[in-house]
Parts: structure tokens; sequence; C-alpha cells
């Protein structure tokens, strides 16, 4: 085999290796048979970074791999604790997703000099950045994030601009208005919510652009660190998914917002 040739695979297998995750530590999160789950990725060479994830579902299921497991590898070698989250659905109970992941930032705090973690973040995807964006505007002192980066999020529970699905499925089919406005995370938002990344796609036809734009708009105005990244096409649920157009510009992005926590 040409010499040159075999240097080019042995580099590509390297770099497929080290992008791949150890087996995750599986910690419940209560005693029930039903209880949520997180799965933690510790990074071998700690940043100070840690990250909560939420994969997104319309709160009637999780997109647990693209949106959830997918990222470990990325996270761990930027020196990123990771803990993706398979937290309880609602089924009527519209405060039991953010109970999962409260809890779910709380232990990881309580690893904090095990896994050698300064800061903690949380991190969600379409109903799961509603439920990320819901834990970073309503929170007690052991459970505010450090940070919130969010993907194509659900914001808001208006129906004018909310996802219908995840609306019933969080709130049920009549939700009363002070339920509503609670849920609507745009109108939360105070000058202490975690500064916050956010991305999502002009032609997203799931979930409107609108709810990005509200809640960064939103955070600007009570001087809360923000920056949102809006890109043309791609549509909605593209998570870590190498098909994505943009990935070449959202990753960089991404590593870059989670390189500089370091040296706040």
């Amino acid at each position: 085999m040409n010499q040159k040739l075999l240097m080019t695979i042995l580099a590509v297998g390297m770099m497929y290796l080290t992008s791949m995750a150890k087996d995750p530590v599986k910690i419940p999160l209560g005693t029930d048979k039903d209880a949520g789950v997180m799965y933690v990725y510790p990074a071998d060479k700690s940043s100070g970074v840690a990250v909560v994830g939420c994969p997104g579902g319309g709160y009637a299921m999780k997109a647990m791999d693209h949106e959830g497991f997918d990222f470990a590898g990325e996270l761990n070698n930027l020196g990123v604790t990771y803990a993706v989250v398979d937290y309880r659905l609602p089924h009527g109970q519209s405060e039991v997703p953010g109970d999962d992941v409260r809890k779910a930032i709380k232990i990881m705090r309580e690893h904090a000099k095990e896994w050698g973690i300064d800061k903690t973040g949380v991190m969600g995807f379409s109903a799961g950045g509603h439920l990320a964006s819901t834990v970073a505007t309503h929170y007690d002192k052991e459970s505010r994030p450090d940070f919130q980066i969010l993907f194509y999020p659900v914001i808001t529970m208006d129906p004018e601009y909310t996802h219908m699905g995840s609306r019933a499925n969080l709130l049920g089919e009549n939700p009363p208005k002070a339920l509503e406005v609670k849920y609507s995370n745009e109108l939360q938002v105070t000058q202490d919510t975690p500064q916050a990344l956010i991305f999502h796609c002009s032609d997203d036809d799931i979930v409107p652009v609108a709810n990005a734009v509200n809640y960064y708009t939103a955070l600007h105005r009570h001087g809360v660190p923000a920056s949102l990244h809006i890109f043309p096409t791609g549509g909605h649920g593209w998570g870590f998914r190498d098909s994505y157009r943009y990935k070449s510009q959202w990753l960089p992005v991404f590593r870059d917002f989670l390189t500089s926590l370091k040296t706040e």
C-alpha cells in the first residue's frame, strides 16, 4: 500500500477514535421505576465546563441520538463533561421535565470536584430547547445554569407562534392563561437569566424562528449577553447530523462559545 495513503487512513482512524466518547455513567434521577435518567460523559481533561443536554421531541418522545448522545465525543474533546438527560415526559404534569433537568444540574455540581467542573450550563433542541430555556428562567440558587445553548428552540406557549404539539403535550389542550404565560419563557427573562447562544433557521416550518428572535430580544432588553445565529435554510431537527449544510458554520461558533467560558 502507498505509504502516503496508509498514513492518511491511520490519521482518519485516529480522528474517528478520538471523536468517540467512552461509555457514560448512568445516574437515576429518582427511585421510582419511571424516574428520569442522566447519562454522564466525564471529560478526561476537564476544561472546567459541563453541559446538561435536553433532546427534543415535542414533549412526546426524545431524539436521544442526534440531539443527545452524538454530541458526547465533540464535547469531551473540548474538555467538557456532558450529561444527556432522559427526562420524564409531562403526561399532564408540566413541572416534571424541568424538575428532572434541575436535578441533573444539581448532581453535576455535587460531583464538581470529582469531574473538575466550575461552570454548568444547559443545552436543548426544539421542545428540549423549551425545556432548557425553562430551566434557565425558572430556577433556584442550586439549579441556576451558568449558560444556555439552544438549537431551534420552542420558547413561547403563545398559540400564535408556538409549536402546538409541544404546547398541548406540556400544558394540555386548553391550559389556563396563567400557565401559558408561565411557560412562555420570553416573558420570564430577567437580568439574572444566564447568557445564551441560540441557533435557528429562517425556513423552519415546525418551530417558527420568531421563538428564537423574541427570546434573544428579551435577553438583550434585560442586558443578558446573548448571541443569535439564524441560517437561511435547513429546516428543523438537524442536531449534530453531518448532512446539515451549515454545520461547518455553527460548529466553530459552538466550540468558541464553550472555550470562552474557561477564561471568564
